[in-house]
């Protein structure tokens, strides 16, 4: 079941969503394929930290982050990824590596790679690592209002 603060969130804004139940799967490939989600509409978080501070970067699954390109987009800033063992606590109710891209409910930043925008729908980990949220692009933009960059590298 998809943590308690999100789904109470999505209730809450009344946003329709699906919960997709998978096998266990720890990589955004295989869950993708395990849920029968194409790749490229599959949103995996990515922890960075932006200038000393968490920040979420959300990209199609089969991609990954060129934190090159994403710190020339944030102007300069230094980026580099986080340390699991670093955000563990700040995820209370979810399983390492199964974060949902909602950082604003967890007070950090979102960045969404443009590719995930011309997708009707998305779906990303629902704090587990068996089950999935699908909801509308429009839906998860309006209730996170993520900074939309480019910045993936490969896949999709």
């Amino acid at each position: 079941m998809p943590d308690i603060k999100l789904r109470e969130f999505l209730d809450g804004e009344r946003v329709r969503y699906e919960t997709i139940r998978h096998a266990p799967t720890y990589t955004s490939q295989k869950t993708a394929a395990s849920a029968h989600v194409p790749g490229k509409e599959l949103a995996k978080t990515v922890m960075i930290r932006v200038a000393g501070q968490f920040a979420m970067a959300v990209l199609p699954a089969p991609c990954q982050v060129d934190l090159r390109r994403l710190s020339a987009a944030l102007g300069d800033a230094k980026v580099e990824l986080a340390d699991e063992s670093d955000f563990r606590s700040t995820f209370p109710g979810c399983e390492v590596g199964a974060m949902p891209p909602f950082g604003n409910l967890y007070g950090m930043p979102v960045f969404v790679d443009r590719q995930l925008t011309k997708d009707l729908s998305i779906a990303f980990n629902a704090c587990t690592h068996t089950e999935l949220i699908r909801l509308s692009y429009e839906d998860y933009a309006k209730l996170v209002k993520p900074t939309v960059l480019e910045f993936a590298a490969g896949g999709a």
